[in-house]
């Protein structure tokens, strides 16, 4: 009863559609009291809100943030769309690839699949519609782009994997990269396949002149750079995560000020924005501290790693069924609840059974990943949905095949770990 109890009171709380870092926080709370008693409660929301809200590593996330926060309000989103259509556009389903395009360009500058999505949808679905392509296919690009944020350092999901397991988050950047480049094929694939057995559904466009194609890398250069700078600079060991995050916020104001791409007033809105997403981030995990400590205090979680790796069952067996798991909650909860959620349960038994914890990062980060893009939950599909006015059929329907190519390519990250720790296992 001491467990069951306040696990019940958690649901119930999430059902009623309380803010997940204050139903953490309170069925916690009041786990702590039934298994120890009120003054200990107290000091552990005491000690707890400040520990955690004071660790050093959640100021990578405020930093990555106002990075996004500065390129979006630049119009990043409109130039890195309109300079892999001029490039693409002209390919079989061009502009849905010129999607997928901007939104890696984007995800390097950006760790919110969320926001990606909803940048996208305003600007990509009115000019598909221009060139003749199909609802289905617009919607179900832009849904599935967006989550390239999550795997394309740098990613706050990663950021908080690493955070809740005091994993290496620069080791899970890099891990990242080249997942991220095969999941954009894989859509870029996808995407070819399926135009090419209904081309009525992204009719051709013609090719652009090699002048104009030229003329809108003047408006990218530097952003690329400025990821391309991080990724490398990570990977050097030349800084940390934390600081290059920073770094990459004050070069991102620099370049969008200097280019012209924002104005003034835009500043505001970028940190009005980055300290309210911030709020919410830490609120979470305060709340997911206090519930952790009460999972400390019974046991529980201990308790079931031990008697798992006790069962004469083959660890790559209860690894899949883990992962099934997180792609069942994907149809439900979102990203950060089922990290925040799950993390302190199934870190433990995975790295009991002896897995690389890097590995296992970039296994879950795909994993919800593709619960951004899968029914009834899907956010993205949401978003993407309502700014295209479109009913949410035809955005899930538009993201059937990218979900079904996720799916292969969590598969081969299953299969053959090296994909994700060569990269890692070689930086300084």
């Amino acid at each position: 009863m001491s467990i069951l109890v306040p696990v019940l009171i958690l649901v119930i709380l999430l059902l009623l559609s309380m803010p997940i870092g204050y139903a953490l926080g309170i069925a916690g709370a009041i786990g702590i009291w039934m298994n120890v008693d009120y003054h200990t409660m107290l000091g552990i929301i005491k000690s707890a809100s400040y520990e955690q809200g004071s660790n050093y590593l959640l100021t990578t996330i405020p930093m990555f943030i106002l990075m996004a926060e500065f390129m979006n309000n630049g119009s990043l989103t409109k130039k890195l769309f309109f300079a892999a259509f001029k490039w693409v556009g002209h390919l079989r389903g061009g502009m849905a690839t010129s999607t997928v395009l901007a939104a890696a360009g984007m995800a390097a500058v950006s760790g919110s699949s969320t926001a990606a999505s909803a940048s996208l949808s305003s600007i990509v679905v009115p000019e598909m519609r221009k060139y003749k392509y199909n609802d289905t296919i617009s919607v179900g690009v832009v849904s599935v782009a967006g989550t390239l944020a999550c795997m394309i350092p740098p990613s706050l999901v990663m950021i908080m994997y690493g955070v809740l397991t005091e994993s290496n988050i620069g080791k899970l950047f890099i891990a990242g990269i080249v997942p991220g480049i095969i999941t954009v094929i894989g859509y870029c694939l996808t995407i070819y396949l399926w135009v090419r057995r209904k081309p009525e559904i992204a009719p051709k466009v013609d090719p652009f002149p090699m002048k104009e194609r030229m003329e809108t890398l003047k408006g990218i250069w530097p952003v690329l750079l400025l990821a391309l700078s991080i990724i490398v600079l990570i990977y050097t060991g030349i800084v940390t995560p934390t600081e290059a995050a920073g770094v990459g916020a004050f070069f991102a104001l620099l370049i969008t000020l200097v280019m012209k791409f924002m104005k003034l007033g835009g500043i505001k809105d970028a940190l009005s924005s980055t300290v309210n997403f911030t709020a919410q981030i830490i609120t979470i995990t305060i709340g997911a501290m206090i519930f952790g400590y009460f999972l400390t205090i019974t046991n529980a979680v201990q308790k079931l790693a031990l008697t798992i790796q006790s069962w004469e069952i083959n660890p790559w067996i209860i690894l899949v069924v883990i992962v099934i798991f997180y792609l069942l909650l994907g149809f439900v909860m979102d990203q950060m609840a089922i990290l925040l959620l799950t993390i302190p349960i199934t870190f433990p038994i995975i790295d009991g059974l002896g897995f690389d914890p890097i590995w296992y990062g970039i296994i879950i980060t795909k994993t919800v990943e593709i619960g951004l893009a899968t029914p009834p939950m899907g956010l993205n599909v949401f978003v993407a949905a309502s700014a295209a006015k479109v009913p949410l059929s035809v955005g899930f329907k538009g993201v059937t095949r990218f979900v079904i190519t996720d799916l292969i390519i969590l598969t081969l990250l299953i299969m053959f770990p090296w994909i994700s720790t060569w990269l890692p296992g070689i930086m300084k």
